[in-house]
């Protein structure tokens, strides 16, 4: 019995999560309610409370559907024990848009994070913690960039927080015009390349060094 409890608890954790999506995605984030997630999950109130804190909490358990797999890619690179960083970094990044590209719930939670935020208090509590993943990302980053220097991989005069901002542009950049207007260029195809390109600033371009 209790095992069949466990079971319905996590099935209904991951339909109200399921609802999250359909309706953060149709209405925006601060258009919706817990209430209005409820009701397309087909649950009570109390329900969602039982598994979720708040609104906030719902929304970064959605993100972590899809984020916790890449982070931990992230982190991987980020080792300096990791003997290949350039390279599980190109790893990551083509693997995270290629999932974007392929993967319907992965396209969903990204175009909801880039497109249906519209945030007007600066100290939202989701949008406080959308900029400490960000942050928290640039780390990992630019740790990954320093340990490729360690290995020869990148030259020792890169501006490692220079090339972060430069990654990240890429990178969110390839993302959101793709979500934008997906059907102005194959994000699955260009994805290597255009990584290959980023890296390629990195090793040669001056205005990246210090």
């Amino acid at each position: 019995m209790a095992r069949s409890t466990k079971e319905e608890a996590l099935e209904t954790r991951a339909r109200i999560l399921d609802a999250a999506e359909r309706v953060f995605h149709a209405q925006g984030v601060s258009h919706t309610s817990l209430a209005d997630v409820a009701k397309a999950a087909d649950v009570t109130r109390g329900a969602i409370y039982w598994h979720f804190k708040n609104k906030s909490d719902l929304f970064d358990a959605m993100c972590e559907r899809v984020r916790l797999p890449m982070e931990a890619m992230m982190e991987e690179s980020a080792d300096e024990r990791n003997i290949d960083p350039l390279g599980q970094f190109m790893q990551v990044g083509v693997f995270v848009l290629k999932r974007v590209a392929t993967d319907p719930q992965c396209r969903t939670i990204f175009d909801i994070i880039f497109n249906k935020c519209e945030f007007v208090d600066h100290n939202d509590p989701i949008l406080v913690r959308q900029r400490e993943c960000h942050m928290q990302g640039m780390i990992s980053l630019q740790q990954t960039l320093e340990n490729a220097i360690v290995r020869g991989q990148l030259p020792a005069t890169l501006d490692t927080r220079m090339a972060c901002l430069l990654v990240h542009a890429t990178v969110s950049g390839l993302m959101n015009d793709w979500l934008f207007a997906p059907d102005s260029f194959d994000l699955a195809q260009v994805a290597e390349k255009m990584l290959q390109a980023c890296i390629h600033s990195l090793k040669t371009a001056p205005s990246l060094q210090k």
